[in-house]
């Protein structure tokens, strides 16, 4: 892969119009604001991130978390940029020193995709088929569209919702540049290729990803370890079973952000909430430094006065972030000949330094332990579960059999956009799905308690 193709302002859904662009503002700029006004990104505000959504402490949602995964990634994207524009001088002056743009707008689209409710919703949708009564489906519909339900997962779907042309709507999607696409991807493969239930584009995409890949020239890679095969041999499009595509390289920033944001940020949450204390939590914070920079640290905290916990945590992971990402853009300009080859393995975070890399460890293992694992958190994820569990199943026995009085009144809850109507049995499943994924949380509480007679309007 070269840099000068791979960094393209070509859009999606509008490629006839590329020649006529001639205005200043940048392609890129235009993607993140288009994006920032947007209604599945504004609804983020309302998606669990890892606790409960606020009561008396508030903490991060999907939106927080974005903007702040937004953030970082501009910072990565502009430091990798600055560097390697002084290593190849022919990259001054073109496209390329706009990767700081690109990296960020593509944050903010890397969770839009979650339906309501997290992992837990994810877990649902895939489950509901694989196990629960969406199984009798599986004889009706093609083995590359069930291996796309029974493997939801959120990332792919993002991928959907930017370029997927819903009913109404115009041709593209959310019609962004092609490499801000190709950002958001971090499993360049499809479902049948999946690795614990990873993937990156769901069949009814599948030809746009393909579109991208040629005009970016991401070249195609054996399948990972772990990846299986459709028993047919073939997959959408004729593409061969057996083959994946290397990720595109500012993949790899996107995910550093969002790394490094959720773990750091989670313990930062988890203090508030106090689940833990302040010593644990200064301790796995300091650990990222050696001896004499923690004491460098502290003793700006002495000297400042900084005696509220509160803000001493946040002043102790502003630091942490500073050093996780200039240790990942070290990582990435130190590759980035293997990165353009496509044989760099796992992510940035997985390249830190020994020190870094076994604090960052460490607060992974507490994490699961005290945080995903906590009541609040479980309470949240069960509930989630079962609501999303029910209105697939009631949504789907409508879709199903549209003629029957109770469906039509479903089906009419509907928006438009959704073709719950359509011809095809896949058509309609996917259509339940996309309603499910543009819902809140609340939204999807409300309409639940209103299906099962739980609540009603007031009169």
């Amino acid at each position: 892969m070269n840099w000068l193709q791979l960094i393209s302002n070509k859009r999606l859904g509008q490629e006839y119009r590329h020649p006529e662009r001639h205005d200043d503002r940048s392609e890129f700029k235009r993607d993140y604001d288009r994006l920032i006004f947007s209604a599945p990104f504004r609804r983020l505000q309302n998606k669990t991130q890892v606790f409960p959504l606020p009561g008396s402490i508030f903490v991060h949602n999907r939106l927080t978390h974005s903007l702040e995964v937004a953030s970082v990634g501009m910072s990565l994207g502009n430091d990798v940029g600055r560097i390697l524009t002084d290593r190849h001088p022919e990259l001054a002056g073109t496209l390329f020193e706009e990767i700081g743009t690109i990296v960020s707008a593509a944050c903010l689209a890397h969770d839009m995709g979650n339906p309501p409710f997290g992992h837990s919703g994810e877990k649902a949708i895939q489950t509901y088929f694989s196990e629960g009564p969406g199984k009798v489906q599986k004889s009706s519909v093609s083995s590359e569209f069930w291996s796309d339900i029974t493997h939801f997962d959120g990332n792919a779907y993002a991928f959907r919702l930017l370029t997927h042309s819903f009913h109404g709507r115009r041709r593209g999607g959310f019609v962004m540049t092609y490499s801000t696409l190709a950002s958001i991807v971090k499993y360049p493969f499809p479902s049948y290729h999946a690795t614990k239930n990873k993937f990156g584009f769901f069949t009814t995409e599948y030809d746009n990803y393909l579109k991208i890949v040629s005009e970016l020239g991401i070249p195609q890679l054996p399948l990972p370890n772990g990846a299986h095969s459709l028993p047919t041999g073939e997959g959408q499009g004729g593409a061969p079973t057996g083959v994946a595509f290397a990720r595109y390289p500012l993949v790899y920033l996107v995910e550093a952000a969002d790394d490094i944001c959720y773990e750091i940020m989670d313990l930062e949450d988890a203090h508030k909430l106090k689940l833990l204390s302040y010593a644990e939590t200064e301790r796995l914070m300091l650990g990222f430094f050696d001896e004499t920079e923690q004491n460098r640290i502290l003793k700006r905290l002495q000297e400042e006065a900084v005696t509220d916990l509160n803000e001493r945590i946040v002043y102790l992971r502003a630091c942490v972030i500073g050093r996780l990402e200039r240790e990942c853009v070290n990582t990435f300009v130190n590759n980035e000949e293997a990165i353009l080859n496509g044989t760099f393995s796992s992510s940035l975070i997985d390249h830190l330094p020994e020190r870094q890399r076994e604090a960052y460890r460490q607060c992974v293992s507490l994490s699961v332990d005290r945080i995903y694992r906590s009541k609040p958190v479980l309470d949240v994820e069960l509930s989630g579960y079962k609501i999303i569990e029910t209105l697939l199943h009631t949504f789907i026995e409508a879709v199903m059999n549209p003629t029957r009085y109770h469906s039509q009144q479903l089906l009419n809850l509907v928006s438009p956009q959704y073709d719950v109507r359509a011809d095809s049995i896949e058509g309609r499943i996917m259509a339940v799905i996309d309603y499910l994924c543009g819902m809140t949380d609340v939204f999807a509480l409300d309409v639940y308690q209103k299906i099962n007679g739980i609540s009603l309007p007031i009169v």
